[in-house]
C-alpha cells in the first residue's frame, strides 16, 4: 500500500470495493491515483472511464506531485521505444522507471 498526502487521500487511492472490480463503477471509489504518472484525479461516474486531474488533495490541501506524464513519453523515445510497435518494458507499467532514471 502506498502512502500518500494524508490519511484521507491513502484511503480514498487504495479504496477497494466487495461489489464492484473496477473503481470506474464503483460510486464510492473518488480518487484514481495512476503511478507510472504519479497523476491524481477524480473519477467521473458517467459510465466510463475518465478523471479530471487534481493538483491539490481535496483533503489536507497538499499540492500534489507534478505529473510525469510527458517525461514518462520522453524516456520511451529517449529509448527507442514505439507505442506502437513495441513491446512496453515492465517497470514502464509502474513508478519503478522514475527510480530507474537517478541511477543512471
Amino acid at each position: 500500500m502506498t502512502d500518500h498526502c494524508c490519511e484521507s487521500m491513502t484511503r480514498q487511492v487504495n479504496w477497494r470495493c466487495g461489489q464492484h472490480d473496477d473503481p470506474f463503477t464503483c460510486p464510492d471509489a473518488l480518487v484514481l491515483f495512476i503511478p507510472k504518472f504519479q497523476e491524481y484525479g477524480l473519477i467521473f461516474h458517467d459510465g466510463g472511464t475518465a478523471i479530471s486531474g487534481i493538483a491539490f488533495c481535496p483533503w489536507c490541501g497538499q499540492r500534489l506531485p507534478e505529473s510525469q506524464r510527458d517525461r514518462y513519453y520522453d524516456e520511451l523515445e529517449r529509448r527507442g521505444i514505439d507505442l506502437d510497435e513495441d513491446e512496453i518494458p515492465a517497470e514502464f507499467q509502474d513508478a519503478r522507471w522514475l527510480a530507474s532514471l537517478h541511477q543512471e
